[in-house]
């Protein structure tokens, strides 16, 4: 394990304005840059196709729109550790009761890092498509994975013809060395070249949560007879809970662009952070982070920036300047006091760590922001507490849009 000590970075690199991959296009069209501020302005023209007639903008100073660069540089010393390297676009981290880690690269793999090495021989090899930004996503644990040795993946794969993204339950072997596909829990999710989601945790009420895209259809968001552009509740069966919000649905929230992140402030009460647009309705940037409840609507496409609107969340946090932002999680570790209870966001154009700090009495208002290791380690994609109170992230430099180094990715400790 290689160790490398870092402090907060005061410098940062001038933004990259292409990507080695040229099919794919930059995740968001960046703003010009101005100051940091509430927001308290006349808002942006809005498009008058997608907004309710009788509805009025207005704007709400709970919300803080970050309009230069994507906030001041965190003050708090923090050393990285690898952990290993040599991954392929590794998507999301699943650890397991013996310390070992179940781990999806984007091409279809399941790998396992076991006693702090990466084994040569995958987990298993799932059948993905793995166009655009689908393939082999998100990764959870069942809670009681010690006794049944089940866990859960989100793919984007070929259904009849068709390309959809479904939720599967998998069986790790006694040895753990093998696993076998068990069932599909939640088939033809929209799929699309971009906006797929992808992210899947299991909440502190036992069930699975699924965060899906809008797959390239803003609409959708809205519609809740899609599960597109949602946060998505079932139970580990992959049942719908009586208690959703709607009924007979597994839709919790609606209203979503394209997550990749969230995390739980109490039982009830989300953080979730989703992707702002990127050319759709003449908009671009603005990604955000909301606290969110069951059966709140994020207000995808209608929402924009800081934007309220009755039924709908404004968010709490907005940059103007394009993150995105991939995996988000509560630091709730000891190693660095300082972030406890902060909200920690994986970012990927901007290359860097996010810390929020949010108002314990009232969660919805940022207290501040601040920027750890911008441009040290590229793109970040996965962000999640381990078993032993430490903050992991995984790099995605391999993904055609960073600069993919001759070792691959890698999954990193942040640590003191």
């Amino acid at each position: 394990m290689m160790s490398l000590g870092l402090a907060a970075c005061t410098e940062r690199p001038p933004e990259q304005a292409t990507f080695q991959n040229n099919n794919a296009p930059p995740e968001q069209v960046e703003a010009k840059p101005a100051e940091t501020k509430q927001a308290e302005a006349k808002p942006p023209e809005t498009n008058k196709q997608n907004l309710p007639a009788a509805q009025e903008v207005a704007q709400r100073s709970t919300c803080n729109l970050v309009e230069s660069g994507f906030g001041p540089a965190g003050k708090v010393t923090v050393r990285v550790e690898e952990v290993v390297s040599g991954l392929d676009v590794p998507w999301g981290i699943a650890f397991l009761p013996n310390g070992n880690m179940l781990v999806t690269e984007r091409s279809g793999r399941i790998r396992l890092v076991q006693n702090g090495k990466l084994r040569s021989q995958p987990v298993a090899n799932v059948n993905v498509s793995d166009s655009g930004e689908g393939g082999l996503l998100g990764i959870a644990a069942h809670p009681d994975i010690a006794s049944n040795r089940l866990f859960y993946i989100y793919h984007t794969t070929n259904r009849n013809g068709s390309v959809v993204n479904r939720v599967e339950r998998w069986r790790l072997s006694q040895d753990g060395l093998r696993a076998t596909r068990d069932r599909i829990i939640l088939d033809n999710i929209p799929s699309a070249v971009f906006h797929d989601g992808g992210r899947i945790r299991f909440g502190p009420d036992g069930m699975l949560y699924i965060g899906t895209g809008d797959a390239r259809n803003p609409n959708s968001s809205q519609n809740r007879q899609s599960l597109a552009g949602k946060l998505l509740r079932v139970t580990p069966d992959g049942q719908i809970p009586p208690d959703n919000p709607f009924p007979k649905s597994p839709v919790y929230i609606t209203g979503i662009r394209n997550t990749q992140g969230f995390d739980w402030i109490n039982p009830s009460t989300l953080w979730v952070t989703d992707h702002g647009p990127s050319g759709e309705l003449g908009r671009s940037g603005h990604d955000k982070a909301v606290v969110a409840r069951a059966g709140n609507n994020l207000g995808w496409p209608t929402l924009y920036s800081c934007e309220s609107r009755k039924g709908l969340v404004t968010p709490s946090i907005v940059w103007q300047r394009a993150l995105p932002p991939g995996g988000a999680t509560i630091y709730t570790g000891d190693a660095i006091p300082e972030w406890k209870g902060n909200l920690m966001i994986a970012t990927l154009r901007s290359e860097h760590l996010q810390r929020i700090v949010f108002n314990p009495q009232a969660p919805q208002q940022i207290q501040r922001q601040e920027v750890y290791l911008q441009g040290k380690l590229g793109r970040l994609r996965e962000a999640i507490m381990g078993p032993d109170r430490e903050l992991y992230v995984t790099t995605s430099n391999c993904d055609g849009r960073g600069s993919c180094p001759s070792r691959g990715d890698k999954i990193l400790r942040i640590t003191r």
